[in-house]
Formats: C-alpha cells, sequence, structure tokens
C-alpha cells in the first residue's frame, strides 16, 4: 500500500498520529523527516517511545528522504511521512512527484502566526509555502483526525 499519509504536524509523532491515524491506517511504519532529529539519537529514542513496537520508525533527512521514497513508496506496508514543518514537505513535493496528498495536522501557536483554524496558526508566507505545494498538483488539506472534515487549502489560507 505504500505511504497512506504525508502529515505536517509540528509535534511529529504523538498520540493523535499513532493511535489516531495509525490505528484506522492500519500503519506499520512511521517515517519522521527531519534533519535535527535525524542527527540526534536521544531525540530518536525520545519519539520512539512513543511508538507501539510493531510500528517500525525511520528517521530520515531531507535528502535521505528523496532517494529513498521510491522504496517506501513500494512498500507492502502501509505507512506515514511527517514532518515538522512547512518548509520540508515543500522540499519532498518540490523534489518528487511522489506526493500527492498533504495533510496539514497542526501547525500551532507562535509569534507572527495566526489562527487559520483552531489547530493550524500559519504565518503569510506559511500560508504562501502551502499554495506553492498545492499549485503542484498536490492536493493540500487540513484535517486533524480522520473523523473531522478535510478542509481543503483554498479555505484556511
Amino acid at each position: 500500500m505504500s505511504i497512506a499519509l504525508y502529515r505536517v504536524d509540528d509535534r511529529l509523532i504523538h498520540g493523535q498520529v499513532v493511535v489516531g491515524w495509525g490505528q484506522p491506517l492500519d500503519a506499520s511504519f512511521i517515517v519522521l523527516v527531519d534533519d535535527t532529529v535525524r542527527a540526534s539519537d536521544w531525540e530518536q529514542d525520545l519519539y520512539r517511545m512513543g511508538v507501539p513496537p510493531h510500528i517500525e520508525v525511520i528517521f530520515a533527512s531531507v535528502d535521505e528522504a528523496l532517494r529513498r521514497l521510491p522504496e517506501w513508496e513500494a512498500e507492502r506496508r502501509v505507512g506515514i511521512l511527517l514532518t515538522g514543518d512547512l518548509d520540508t514537505m515543500a522540499a519532498l513535493a518540490r523534489g518528487s512527484n511522489r506526493v500527492g496528498k498533504v495533510n496539514v495536522g497542526g501547525i500551532h501557536h507562535r509569534q507572527g502566526r495566526s489562527e487559520r483554524l483552531r489547530y493550524v496558526y500559519l504565518t503569510d508566507a506559511e500560508a504562501a509555502t502551502l499554495r506553492a505545494i498545492a499549485a503542484r498538483g498536490v492536493d493540500v488539506t487540513a484535517q486533524d483526525v480522520p473523523t473531522a472534515r478535510a478542509v481543503p487549502v483554498g479555505e484556511f489560507t
């Protein structure tokens, strides 16, 4: 089945991803694409602690992810690919034609961001990044949990 969900969530691996999305999708692996986490053994250990043993966790830099996307897409198992920020997902979408749909699952408040949805806060530049991803033909929606309505990018950017 390959990667069933490409998700941007600034919390990375947490219960909503593992239980909320992982269980309904029957995910067997999670790919966390983050250059900083990829270089930090202790951060990787922390994220692994939140994942049941039957789900493999793969940590990749952006460059590694671009090289390995064909491999993960060819998997017979179901996977989830996570990034913690829009720039990382944009780099994957620019560098590969395999990213067909992006789920914005949680981008939380910080200085300079304004609320677009109760779980999505964006700067104008971040909203432009999402529109640029969509302009590449990628279906971009915001959806915190699988039972919620998928909100099209044009409704929140």
